[in-house]
């Protein structure tokens, strides 16, 4: 069993930046694949950034790629987003998950977050 909790984020402006963060309880966090996915008002949830247990593999969406930075520290059992050169496209609220296999379909993540709100001002 895995608990998440994400933080960080906010209102910022075009071009700024926030990073989220995913703090997880259980023993097993540092063998699930830890995934970031986000969800805008009227649309479906979306992939964002996923990393391996071991920080192996990365994968991002294409709407992000350059942007976004994944990373995982798992002597702290946490997980971050830095996002930069934010766009009011990246509105949404985002969602941290685990899997115990590598992916970026949200379906096959079992543990999930509560979200938190992004906003980001034109």
């Amino acid at each position: 069993q895995v608990q998440l909790v994400e933080s960080g984020g906010g209102l910022v402006q075009a071009g700024g930046s926030l990073r989220l963060s995913c703090a997880a309880s259980g023993r097993t966090f540092s063998r699930h694949t830890m995934g970031w996915f986000r969800q805008a008002p009227g649309k479906e949830r979306e992939f964002v950034a996923a990393i391996s247990w071991n920080d192996a593999t990365t994968s991002y969406a294409n709407s992000v790629m350059g942007r976004f930075t994944n990373s995982r520290d798992n002597a702290k059992n946490t997980v971050y987003l830095q996002m930069n050169s934010l766009k009011p496209e990246d509105t949404a609220v985002y969602y941290c998950a685990a899997s115990t296999i590598y992916s970026t379909d949200g379906a096959r993540y079992a543990y999930w977050g509560q979200g938190t709100q992004v906003t980001v001002s034109s």
